[in-house]
């Protein structure tokens, strides 16, 4: 009979749907928030137990930035069950379908493993000659994303407003990160106002594409410039978050998120980031609101760091 360590409160609803159906990480990070245990807490029952893991990596592992494969992480996992309080196996059991789902070839759980494709894109937009900010300074960036009916990332949308602050800026370099097992020499890239498509980029491993969008014009510094671009995904499984990251301080962020009719999500949350390793915060429900279906959210003015929605499905 296993133990109370900490905070034996009774498990969530959350925590038992995570548990029932997974993935990994959610239920990992519904147990350590059931139990009120911060990470070092956690840390240090594990060390208790004879196994040493970090906290990056334990919060890589709550996030799905990372997965627990060797065998002294799999030490861990068993000994997180005990700690935790959750029944025998049941995080090994979530961590295993999600390996054999990998193995027959289709895509595991989604995450957004913005941690390991960091470098990825760092390589892809030096190709293209293209900086950290490339001259411009965010005014505004509007997003729209579509969910289709098999559950997917069918598209997305992205209007900006931005201004130079040096001369001679011409082009933006749009990033986007597919769901676990996209195709991204299939994904396609519209130019839809104030603008035409260059050259594009991708890495089908991490599922990483890059797009050049023309202006057509050369940018004064200070002058404005609005326009408008949209990819074709749907070369996924089933999606369950969708993300954006910002390396620079900006005007207003909004995403919207529309479902399509026959799959719509249980539930619907927002969640912020310091960086890509930090623990999610400022989780907040969201209603998916009809006739649209749709979840939204919006930051007056964007900081350094994640915001993305998060959805479960049936």
């Amino acid at each position: 009979m296993r133990h109370a360590t900490e905070h034996a409160d009774v498990p969530t609803a959350e925590l038992d749907s995570a548990l029932r159906g997974g993935p990994f990480h959610v239920a990992l990070r519904a147990a350590i928030a059931a139990r009120g245990l911060p990470l070092q807490r956690v840390q240090h029952h594990l060390s208790r137990h004879g196994v040493k893991v970090g906290v990056t990596s334990l919060s890589y592992w709550q996030q799905g930035a990372r997965r627990p494969q060797r065998p002294e992480s799999l030490r861990a996992v068993r000994a997180l069950e005990e700690i935790l309080q959750l029944p025998e196996e049941s995080l090994i059991r979530l961590l295993a379908e999600s390996d054999e789902c990998a193995a027959a070839g289709r895509p595991g759980r989604s995450y957004r493993s913005l941690v390991e494709a960091s470098d990825i894109v760092d390589r892809l937009t030096a190709d293209l000659g293209w900086s950290m900010d490339g001259g411009l300074n965010t005014l505004g960036h509007h997003e729209r994303v579509r969910i289709g009916a098999r559950r997917e990332l069918a598209a997305r949308e992205a209007h900006h407003i931005v201004r130079a602050h040096r001369d001679g800026v011409d082009r933006f370099v749009a990033v986007h990160h597919g769901d676990p097992g996209c195709d991204p020499n299939r994904i396609t890239v519209h130019a839809l106002e104030n603008c035409r498509t260059g050259r594009l980029r991708w890495d089908r491993e991490s599922g990483v594409l890059v797009a050049e969008l023309l202006f057509g014009t050369r940018l004064g510094s200070g002058d404005t410039f609005l326009f408008r671009y949209g990819i074709e995904d749907g070369t996924a499984g089933p999606s369950r978050e969708y993300l954006q990251r910002f390396g620079c301080p900006g005007g207003q962020y909004a995403l919207q998120v529309r479902f399509d009719t026959a799959a719509l999500p249980v539930r619907c949350h927002r969640f912020t980031q310091h960086s890509a390793a930090a623990p999610r915060n400022n989780r907040q429900e969201l209603p998916v609101t009809g006739p649209h279906h749709s979840a939204h959210v919006v930051e007056p003015r964007i900081r350094p760091g994640v915001v993305g929605i998060a959805w479960d499905w049936d």
